[in-house]
């Protein structure tokens, strides 16, 4: 007699493996995370309902302000590191130079960096089955497959 662990409310199926590091570098790249095909993204950081490639459904994660926060985290930790390094090797630099680079370096990394980030923790949910990605991936039948089972079913009766 073999045990099963089984998850209340999750079909045997759904507890499939789903590598997280995979998963994670497909959502770094805006990828869906099931398939590596379709983006994750539209219109900047808006999620997408679902995978245009293979119908993985996306519209329930919750990225809430997580993404802003790692964002704000990982360009402070830069920043801050490259303005003791330049103020170490250039400690004569005019003010004007640190009042006009140092925001603008903030904002455009900030800009660049928070998509990729948010694809990463969608993606990152997916794989964990956090929040309403409990269920398998489904992938869309394609034409030819759903033609193929309506033959099938026509036969058999």
């Amino acid at each position: 007699m073999s045990m099963t662990t089984r998850t209340p409310g999750v079909a045997p199926a759904a507890t499939a493996s789903r590598p997280a590091w995979q998963a994670v570098k497909r959502g770094l790249r805006g990828r869906c995370p099931a398939c590596g095909e379709g983006r994750i993204l539209h219109h900047y950081i808006k999620v997408v309902d679902a995978c245009p490639s293979c119908g993985e459904e996306m519209h329930h994660h919750r990225a809430d302000d997580f993404p802003a926060y790692v964002t704000i985290l990982l360009v402070g930790h830069v920043l801050v590191a490259a303005m003791f390094a330049v103020d170490e090797f250039w400690p004569d630099l005019p003010l004007a130079f640190h009042f006009a680079v140092w925001p603008a370096l903030v904002v455009l990394m900030s800009l660049w960096l928070l998509p990729i980030v948010k694809g990463a923790l969608v993606a990152y949910q997916w794989a964990l089955r956090m929040h309403g990605f409990e269920t398998a991936h489904q992938p869309l039948a394609s034409a030819r497959d759903r033609t193929a089972e309506a033959d099938a079913r026509r036969d058999a009766a």
